[in-house]
């Protein structure tokens, strides 16, 4: 088997072909898909075959599995206790018609980085298409590295050795979830530099997205300026690319390099069934299920 890899941009994004990553690759394979991802942040797969169990051993390639969130009285859809649900659909297949439960779900159309608003940053995400609508449903992926790179040299200045802290639910309330400032400020948070090192290629990055809420040090109003005034910048075209699925297509992209986004389809007419595994950042310890226990602190009545 011969990898093929097919860049999306210049600097950023790129499509592989040429594997049956259904089957336990050799290691120089292996080498070769981890060295595409940190070169390229985002890489696309097409038509993989994979299953629940394949799926997750494949994710195995990138490092430590993550535990998906385990949620009082509601039963997880899949047998893989690693697999997040990003579907809009509940567990009988039927579109879910909860208007909190979508609500929370449109957070997720917000430019943000996974878990970073969790003590132990998420490096890589793999999301697997099981059920595609009929009509364009993409994720949106910006690169914070050339982000950064093209910054003024004077906002690289500002922003060195700055904090942002974030927080799961203020990316829903600006989505629309009804809460306020004083229930998250009870709420947990985690504190990340706004501008990260990826050590896996070299490079710096923005870290930042809506889950981010404000800057230490900072007034509330001048440190979500700069927040919106960063993640604008980012989220320009010439950082983004667009990746559109079909059933067995599959995406990954790196937390530590990239900001992404789910495109807007009518999720009340047209089912979606997404799967997703998360890599733990290389190198840090957690509790085995700290997603689970981070939920349960933030649980709100509506979101039932």
């Amino acid at each position: 088997m011969t990898i093929t890899i097919t860049p999306l941009s210049t600097r950023f994004g790129a499509e592989i072909s040429g594997l049956d990553i259904t089957r336990p690759l050799d290691l120089a394979t292996n080498a070769k898909i981890r060295a595409a991802q940190d070169r390229w942040g985002v890489t696309v797969w097409r038509d993989t075959g994979l299953t629940d169990a394949s799926h997750v051993a494949f994710s195995r390639l990138f490092g430590l599995v993550e535990l998906a969130p385990r949620h009082q009285g509601k039963p997880p859809r899949f047998s893989e206790p690693e697999l997040f649900d990003a579907s809009n659909i509940d567990a009988d297949g039927h579109i879910i018609d909860n208007a909190m439960r979508r609500l929370i779900n449109a957070g997720n159309r917000l430019w943000h980085i996974d878990s970073s608003y969790m003590n132990v940053r998420s490096a890589q995400s793999l999301l697997l298409c099981h059920a595609a609508p009929p009509v364009p449903a993409p994720t949106l992926f910006a690169d914070t590295r050339s982000a950064y790179d093209d910054l003024p040299q004077a906002m690289k200045a500002r922003i060195e050795g700055l904090t942002a802290r974030h927080c799961y639910f203020y990316s829903r309330m600006k989505a629309g979830y009804p809460t306020s400032e004083e229930e998250l400020d009870r709420m947990p948070h985690a504190q990340q530099p706004l501008v990260m090192e990826h050590r896996a290629s070299g490079r710096r990055a923005l870290y930042l997205g809506n889950h981010a809420r404000d800057i230490v040090g900072m007034t509330r109003e001048d440190g979500r300026a700069l927040i919106d005034e960063l993640n604008t910048w980012t989220t320009q075209d010439r950082y983004v690319i667009e990746v559109d699925y079909s059933t067995g297509d599959m995406s990954i992209w790196d937390n530590l390099c990239t900001m992404h986004r789910a495109g807007d389809f009518d999720d009340t007419a047209y089912a979606r069934d997404m799967r997703r595994t998360t890599i733990r950042e290389a190198g840090v310890a957690a509790a085995e299920d700290h997603f689970t226990t981070m939920f349960a602190a933030s649980k709100r009545v509506a979101e039932g």
